[in-house]
């Protein structure tokens, strides 16, 4: 696919990601955006990364900007650092999607870049600033363990004593800090299948050759909970004591109510059970990507300030709208998607009820969510195929006789379709990469997972046709 902005920032494959494209992007960014104090940039553990990080150092420093290399790190420990320091940040990252693939997430001072950025920033291709003095170099290797210290000051000790994890390391970028994090709370904690190639675990269609390691994990190291995240951080994955994933919207539940949160700013796909929670005073849905998140949670910031707002997505990417306050202290505000909160407060949280996750997780309203994704899908087939179910009723219906009868549709995101059983069948192309996404609701985890399937073998089928 050629590179594009999607919901998460630049993405394309490695071979169309030129010198010259990364270049003429960072130096758009510089010119349309607001960089504060300089750039730090940041990379995950795909191949190419390094390369790319270099390109995008030196552009930047030709641009003028003084430039602040922080390695190999978590997406949100790079926000972190950057916002702190009052400058703008590029991570290079490809999250989830495979390694011949990666891209450019883009920071401003105050935080990720809106959809307004990014059309300033596609606007000022071609036009590379003009400057006399090229920006300085340096590398900080400590913002891994700021972001440590945020866990450890919030948390405490022993917020996760008793606790024998596993934790999933693959290719993540945070395999290292998660394990000091973890260790720092009180955790015993079991490394699983470290990979020096890359791994694109995506947290939000986990599939089933790795569900069944992770139950056999928790069964051969009698663990309480095996977690993990995606490439660059951004997105949990956490399971209860048998191995069943726990679904990232429902960690999001979780944790908003492990801290406290009264409104809710989540995209369509996430599961309804957020609206039943009484702990919640307003819930806002969005379209799907964190730019849409963000945008809401600054609406309601602005409608009422000191709000207790957080954002967070199906894929479980968590972001932290308000000065919280974890169990032993001050947890900042951080609004991007993050991995680790979504995981340590759970857990947290479960430790201090004296439950485990399933239990912690059975108190919630009954409504189970599960997702997968058909890939290789052209966008032009993805897009053909829903105008197609969207023109009337008739072909809906249709197309619907396995699962349903339609009983509304939402045309926010992709369709999302209620079913008049209560059941959702929900389809959308993925924002960055060539997949279509299909998300299911029902009552019971193994309803969604059933209707999905079944979603997922028709709909390879009339794909064909596309």
């Amino acid at each position: 696919m050629a590179p594009k902005f999607g919901t998460s920032g630049l993405r394309g494959l490695v071979a169309e990601l030129t010198p010259e494209l990364i270049s003429d992007h960072v130096s758009a960014f510089v010119s349309a955006c607001p960089t504060g104090t300089g750039l730090f940039v940041g990379e995950d553990l795909r191949p190419s990364s390094q390369r790319i990080a270099a390109v995008v150092i030196a552009a930047a420093r030709d641009a003028g900007l003084n430039v602040t290399y922080c390695g190999a790190l978590p997406t949100p420990a790079l926000a972190q650092i950057a916002m702190s320091a009052g400058a703008a940040a590029v991570m290079v990252t490809g999250s989830h999607i495979p390694a011949d693939r990666n891209g450019l997430k883009f920071y401003l001072p105050s935080g990720e870049i809106s959809k307004a950025d990014e059309a300033a920033i596609l606007a000022n291709l071609g036009h590379a600033p003009e400057t006399a003095t090229r920006g300085t170099l340096r590398y900080y290797a400590e913002a891994g363990a700021d972001y440590i210290s945020r866990y450890r000051q919030a948390f405490g000790g022993a917020a996760l004593a008793g606790l024998r994890l596993g934790l999933y390391e693959h290719s993540s970028v945070a395999r290292d800090l998660l394990h000091h994090i973890l260790l720092s709370l009180g955790a015993e904690v079991v490394r699983l299948a470290r990979s020096d190639v890359f791994i694109p675990v995506d947290t939000e269609a986990v599939d089933p050759t790795t569900r069944e390691q992770l139950a056999e994990w928790c069964a051969t190291y009698r663990l309480d909970a095996v977690l993990s995240t995606d490439g660059d951080a951004d997105r949990p994955m956490l399971t209860d004591a048998t191995g069943q994933v726990i679904a990232g919207d429902v960690l999001g539940v979780l944790t908003s109510m492990a801290l406290g949160a009264k409104v809710i700013c989540t995209p369509v796909s996430s599961n309804s059970m957020v609206d039943m929670v009484h702990d919640f005073t307003a819930v806002t849905r969005t379209k799907i990507g964190s730019p849409f998140v963000i945008a809401a949670m600054e609406e309601a910031l602005t409608q009422e300030p000191g709000a207790k707002v957080v954002g967070f997505e199906a894929n479980g990417g968590f972001l932290l709208g308000f000065a919280a306050e974890g169990p032993a202290g001050a947890l900042p505000a951080l609004m991007t998607r993050d991995a680790v909160l979504p995981i340590v407060a759970p857990l947290s949280l479960a430790r201090a009820k004296g439950q485990g996750l399933a239990e912690l997780v059975a108190t919630l309203p009954a409504r189970a969510t599960a997702s997968d994704r058909l890939t290789e899908t052209p966008t032009e087939a993805s897009a053909a195929f829903l105008a197609h179910l969207s023109k009337d009723a008739s072909v809906r219906a249709e197309f619907l006789a396995p699962f349903g009868q339609e009983q509304t549709l939402d045309r926010m995101d992709g369709l999302r379709m209620t079913l008049a059983d209560g059941n959702v069948l929900h389809l959308r192309p993925s924002g960055n990469a060539p997949e279509f996404r299909i998300y299911t609701e029902a009552e019971t985890l193994d309803a969604a997972a059933i209707l999905l399937e079944q979603a997922m073998n028709t709909i390879r089928i009339k794909l064909r046709g596309f």
